[in-house]
């Protein structure tokens, strides 16, 4: 039964087993007091007086040995919500450590929300949040739920099966991220009976019923243990048994449909002893004189768990048949096996104290941890939304089932089902949006591998990839990951729509004869904003999406309704603005020359560049100027003085080679799809040559004819949803 805090006596005589200091304690007691005083009046659904709940969170607190400061948030935590008492008022009186942690934990009922789930999600990711910036909010944030749950009794039926389902999805999934098996443990089989009270019922019938008999071969076996090690010279040594917590059984019976009897380590043993050497050498006496269980042997000593748990984990059958679990971890281990990240920064008087150095160092110490930080500060920055931000901590954190290697040996924790795609993001954004393959175990494999426990994984990027595609999405299976894609295509498919857009305007102009015109944002005010469009990308982006015709804008801007006729002097009109100089265009190549009326152009096949391109000119002998992709790796070497400026004509009536190079994993139907991908994006093929190596990597050169870079890129979007391309580059830039 866990303990009960009606009084401050109750709770003080908890803190003083280990706070000593007089200023701390009275500034218990005055905590209280606040608190008391605040909440006179008031009562809970129980009858009783609401100062109970602050008490018996401030006693959960207690019982994992928190600082003063944070046994004060707990006593206060609900004064700012429930009572007239400001955030300012409890700086002032108790500091703002305190008052920061208050405001941490405070719930967000009071605002208003679209819906239930919304308002939860939100409430969700402000527990979160104030987590990532002190862990301790989210410390006092689940003994408030502990205390809640364990008083659940008197709420309606749909109450208590929505906070029950709550505290299964986010708080005691926190817990077990902390490490903090005691409070996750009473989480989960409180909850789990209120959310499905007829199989809580069935299998704590079957505990009753089984422990008895399981228990008595427990003690004989603890009994065997005990002398096996005290004849092999370990002495200092702890044993004794467990029960597996209810909900832990049940998620075996139903997730993996086994029966009571099938699951081992529904009682367990575990030994504590005073060393990690003493670790490994219990193991193998236990080895020695019990038969192991193939493949039930788990070292997380060697190999921590993301919450810090470190233990050696056997299964064994005893001489008479019993099979069993048997734990074995330090007393250190132990205490953290229980108490997670609360036995990290258990108070310790004499200490000095510095929350943000803590945080950094629980941050280096829980993996996960440093990741929601990153998560968090990119939440702030983006202002996702609430529900999609949840959905990726709940997820992608604390889902986490697949324990993977960098090449340095650090460990990733992802959900099951995870690609390199999602390692990749999970890395850095930079890293997944440049990604163009995936070695694992030093073997190439395909961006849709599903990596599986012990991998490790190396990812090849490229920084002139051409980055994510739509086919990305399927392939990633954590909403980060998925996040960072979309915000890459949106960027991009914008990008591109503006393009579209302002090509299409300048074409309706020059269609009518109009050669210079300049459109600005005071413009688009003036003229759309009532269709909610401000800006020129705006107004480009709507006109490439046919929601505005570019029609309409010429009509706007030369100040003729769609009735009238264009005339021969509004045309002129709008030519006197021309204020550029006529230039020259070779028809041959498309490209202008300011100030020559017949210059010798060719294109440079190295780089073969196309309308759209940034472009520069080589003045050379015998050849005329030769034209170059700016980012062509020939410009390297060229003499400086001979680079001239050029530009495209402003509609070139021609179609211009392109040698673009593909990195995909072999496969027989990899130059059909390109072919067909080619046909339908309405390019033509004047070359194709593919190669492969022994390491399943084909590389296809593509040559194609197109009309300009917006057509090609098009077709290059269309290629990269091909399934097995994970790369494409255009020769030589």
């Amino acid at each position: 039964m866990p303990k009960s805090y009606n009084t401050i006596d109750d709770l003080m005589k908890e803190v003083t087993t280990y706070i000593k200091k007089p200023e701390s304690i009275e500034k218990i007691k005055s905590a209280y007091e606040k608190a008391r005083s605040l909440h006179e009046g008031q009562l809970r659904k129980s009858g009783e007086p609401y100062i109970i709940h602050p008490l018996n969170v401030a006693g959960i607190l207690a019982e994992l040995h928190a600082g003063p400061d944070t046994i004060c948030a707990g006593l206060l935590h609900d004064v700012v919500e429930d009572t007239e008492c400001t955030k300012e008022e409890l700086a002032n009186e108790f500091g703002q450590d305190i008052a920061e942690m208050v405001d941490g934990v405070t719930k967000v009922g009071q605002l208003k929300f679209a819906s239930l789930e919304q308002k939860q999600a939100t409430n969700h990711q402000h527990i979160l949040l104030a987590m990532a910036k002190d862990i301790r909010v989210v410390i006092v944030k689940l003994a408030d739920r502990l205390h809640n749950i364990r008083t659940l009794g008197v709420m309606s039926d749909e109450q208590k099966v929505r906070i029950a389902r709550e505290t299964l999805e986010i708080y005691a999934a926190l817990a077990h991220k902390l490490g903090i098996y005691t409070i996750k443990a009473e989480l989960e089989d409180t909850a789990l009976k209120y959310v499905d009270p007829a199989y809580y019922n069935k299998i704590v019938s079957k505990i009753k019923n089984d422990s008895s008999a399981r228990m008595n071969n427990v003690d004989h076996t603890i009994s065997e243990i005990s002398r096996i090690l005290l004849d092999n010279n370990i002495s200092d040594f702890k044993i004794k048994g467990r029960i597996k917590n209810i909900y832990s059984i049940y998620k075996k019976m139903v997730n993996q449909n086994k029966e009571f009897e099938d699951i081992y380590d529904i009682l367990a043993i575990r030994i504590i002893v005073d060393t990690v050497s003493e670790c490994y050498q219990c193991l193998g006496l236990i080895h020695a004189n019990y038969n192991p269980v193939p493949k039930r042997f788990k070292d997380y000593i060697a190999v921590p768990k993301p919450n810090m748990y470190q233990s050696l984990h056997t299964t064994v059958i005893s001489k008479d048949g019993f099979t069993f679990e048997v734990q074995i971890r330090t007393v250190e281990m132990d205490k953290i096996a229980e108490l997670g990240v609360a036995a990290h920064w258990a108070y310790k008087e004499g200490v000095d104290y510095n929350k943000e150095r803590e945080q950094i160092e629980i941050a280096s110490k829980l993996k996960w941890y440093g990741d929601l930080l990153k998560f968090s500060e990119d939440e702030e920055k983006n202002k996702n939304d609430a529900k999609e931000y949840v959905d990726q901590v709940k997820e992608d954190l604390l889902g986490t089932t697949v324990y993977v290697y960098t090449p340095t040996g650090e460990i990733i924790d992802l959900p099951k089902g995870s690609t390199p795609l999602d390692f990749a993001y999970r890395i850095h954004t930079n890293v997944g949006n440049t990604t163009v393959g995936a070695i694992v175990n030093n073997k190439i494999v395909p961006l849709d591998y599903e990596l599986k426990n012990g991998d490790i994984v190396s990812i090849k990027t490229n920084k002139n990839s051409f980055g994510p595609s739509e086919n990305w999405l399927k392939i990633a299976k954590t909403n980060n990951a998925k996040h960072k894609i979309k915000n890459f295509l949106n960027k991009q498919n914008r990008d591109v729509l503006v393009a579209q857009g302002k090509q299409t305007i300048e074409e309706e102009f020059k269609n009518n004869k109009v050669l210079s015109f300049e459109i600005t944002n005071d413009f688009v005010k003036n003229n759309f904003s009532k269709y909610n469009i401000n800006s020129v990308d705006d107004l480009y982006a709507e006109v490439a999406k046919s929601n505005i015709s570019a029609k309409t804008i010429y009509l706007k801007y030369t100040g003729t309704d769609d009735d009238k006729k264009i005339t021969e002097e509004i045309i002129a009109k709008a030519a006197e603005r021309n204020n550029t100089k006529f230039l020259t265009t070779n028809s041959e190549t498309g490209v202008v020359v300011e100030g020559l009326t017949n210059p010798q152009l060719k294109l440079g096949s190295c780089c073969n560049p196309i309308p759209g391109d940034p472009i520069v000119g080589y003045v050379t002998k015998g050849y005329g100027i030769v034209v170059h992709h700016q980012n062509c790796k020939n410009c390297e070497s060229f003499q400086k003085e001979r680079l001239i400026p050029l530009k495209w004509a402003d509609n070139p009536n021609r179609k211009y080679p392109v040698l673009i190079k593909i990195e995909a994993t072999s496969n027989m139907n990899l130059l059909v799809d390109v072919m067909n991908t080619v046909s339908s994006s309405g390019m033509s093929i004047l070359a194709i040559h593919a190669n492969s190596n022994s390491n399943l990597e084909t590389v296809v050169k593509l040559k194609v004819s197109t009309s300009n870079l917006l057509e090609l890129e098009r077709m290059i979007v269309n290629l990269k949803k091909v399934k097995y391309i994970y790369n494409i580059v255009r020769e030589n830039l």
